[in-house]
């Protein structure tokens, strides 16, 4: 949930194109690129993923070059490669590489004091350019990985760990409350877990997809609730005694998830708006949700980078059992087949990560 505000890059003329960090800028060589090419993805239109070489970036000073072995998907990534929403306006074809931002690797070389090659790492790549064999990164995006991890591509789940822990210390107190999380893809999942080991009275998880919430009752969701088929608010209402909760995060970003959201909180409850969303303009209940004083919260954004080594600190020792949901895991050439079961929701497609 990383990738920076689509503002930032929106231009059919193509001037917000040209002013980005031009790692992997089509039509222009790579930031002090190179001359070695290297293989990277690239949106080419809209559903249509497709690899090209590209020149090898070269580390800029207080930078790592690492040579990725994994790379996972992530929800915010869908609306980039569909075109949708927000995301209709920005160019395509979309920048060599962009925008891959969660990464395992081991660095080769080295241009920051303290990191040596030979490290294996979580990276988060500069300019988010990281659907690609090498990446530049800095501190605080790197943490250092055990090389001796049973399962190296789950820790890649540390990534999405860390913005849920930024976006928690935000929050504010959750112990004795209840507590509930639209949305359980994998952001969702990973909200419901936290709650539920910091102690919340209840972590109620809703989506519309049942195989999801089989994972969510794994993950810690004290219940679920099935949006397909049941009224979610009254629903809540009947599990909390007519009370709603204390807390409520929207994982989706979708418009007819933030709105069931809204009316999940209590009065003067808290609504955490996490997923990012694909519209600008879009219905909300402002009337209801200004009448029943509820605080918003929103979180985005490369900060999150801050809580890196401690998320993966968590899944190395145990206390964020996560890793299960690494899966599936596909080989990197099957990258368009993997965008597009990413897209579709396809079943068991949680935390899918590409092995390079």
């Amino acid at each position: 949930m990383i990738c920076p505000p689509p503002a930032a890059m929106v231009s059919r003329a193509g001037a917000a194109l040209a002013a980005r960090p031009a790692l992997f800028r089509p039509g222009a060589p790579a930031l002090r690129g190179g001359t070695e090419p290297v293989r990277a993805l690239h949106i080419v239109e809209p559903r249509k993923v497709a690899f090209l070489d590209a020149p090898r970036p070269e580390p800029l000073p207080g930078e790592v070059l690492v040579q990725c072995h994994y790379v996972a998907l992530c929800g915010s990534n869908m609306g980039q490669y569909t075109g949708d929403g927000v995301w209709s306006k920005i160019d395509f074809p979309n920048p060599v590489g962009w925008a891959g931002h969660e990464n395992i690797g081991t660095i080769v070389e080295s241009r920051c004091d303290g990191w040596k090659p030979g490290t294996l790492v979580l990276a988060q790549p500069e300019g988010y350019y990281g659907f690609a064999e090498f990446i530049r990164a800095r501190p605080p995006g790197v943490a250092a990985l055990p090389p001796d991890a049973p399962d190296v591509p789950a820790l890649i789940v540390a990534q999405p760990i860390a913005t849920v822990l930024r976006a928690l210390s935000q929050t504010g107190n959750v112990i004795n409350q209840r507590c509930a999380v639209v949305g359980q893809g994998p952001m969702g999942l990973i909200w419901t877990h936290l709650l539920w080991h910091m102690g919340a009275r209840q972590v109620i998880a809703i989506d519309k997809l049942a195989w999801r919430l089989k994972w969510a009752r794994r993950f810690g969701a004290s219940a679920t609730i099935d949006a397909s088929r049941e009224n979610v608010v009254q629903r809540v209402r009947d599990l909390t005694g007519g009370e709603k909760v204390d807390f409520c995060a929207d994982a989706a970003g979708k418009p007819d998830s933030m709105a069931t959201a809204a009316y999940l909180v209590k009065r003067a409850g808290r609504l955490f708006v996490f997923g990012m969303p694909d519209y600008n303009d879009q219905p909300f209940p402002w009337y209801d949700t200004f009448r029943n004083e509820t605080n918003i919260i929103t979180s985005v954004g490369p900060e999150c980078a801050a809580f890196f080594q401690t998320a993966v600190d968590m899944v190395v020792d145990g206390r964020a059992d996560l890793g299960a949901m690494v899966t599936p895991r596909m080989p990197w050439e099957k990258a368009p087949e993997a965008f597009e079961m990413y897209a579709a929701c396809a079943e068991g497609s949680l935390k899918l990560t590409l092995v390079m």
